[in-house]
């Protein structure tokens, strides 16, 4: 049996993939709030086929991680009463990490796991790379400047679209921004999980 508590603000849908292989054994809090609160049809479809027991948390904003504190009290909680014999932190913020060793050197199994597949975030690193390298195959036989580990750092290290193009404008600084502009409209549609437009 495996307790799930999902980041939703920080994983988007793409976090609850596998949703719908889960067992009835299994249960899945999704921690949402006001800043992300919606999913496609598709993920609906999805949650409702789960045989999982599934809660939906709105928690509440206003400070910075309040939804970070929030999942980090639930899980003490949850493992205090020993609801779950694993328990699984979906989320990309490998802040999460330290809160997953804590709980092992105390004999609980903690995972931070990037969805509820279970990709680990090395695994999503790989993929993204390797997405990268197909996308930007013309842009780097263009520039000799541009490198696949330099874009995608830019991309894992802002949260917001609006972010990572300013990064790759300063990284990359041309007449009129064009080649920051080439790059960022060339992976823009990768970038599904940042904030903006």
């Amino acid at each position: 049996m495996g307790y799930y508590l999902v980041d939703f603000e920080n994983v988007k849908k793409d976090g609850l993939d596998g949703i719908h292989k889960l067992e009835a054994e299994d249960h899945v809090c999704i921690l949402y709030s006001k800043n992300a609160d919606s999913i496609t049809f598709e993920q609906h479809k999805k949650i409702m086929e789960s045989k999982a027991d599934i809660e939906l948390c709105k928690v509440d904003v206003g400070s910075k991680n309040a939804l970070d504190f929030q999942l980090a009290t639930q899980l003490g909680f949850l493992i205090a009463n020993k609801a779950a014999d694993s328990y699984y932190i979906v989320s990309k913020d490998k802040g999460f990490e330290i809160l997953s060793g804590y709980w092992k050197s105390r004999g609980v199994s903690v995972t931070l796991i990037a969805d509820i597949m279970g990709r680990s975030h090395d695994q999503e690193t790989l993929e993204l790379k390797k997405k990268l390298q197909e996308t930007l195959t013309e842009i780097l036989r263009e520039n000799d400047d541009v490198t696949v580990d330099d874009v995608l750092k830019t991309i894992q290290q802002y949260k917001t679209k609006q972010g990572i193009m300013n990064a790759l404008m300063k990284k990359y600084p041309s007449a009129d921004n064009k080649k920051s502009s080439k790059i960022y409209k060339t992976i823009k549609p990768l970038l599904s999980d940042k904030k903006g437009s």
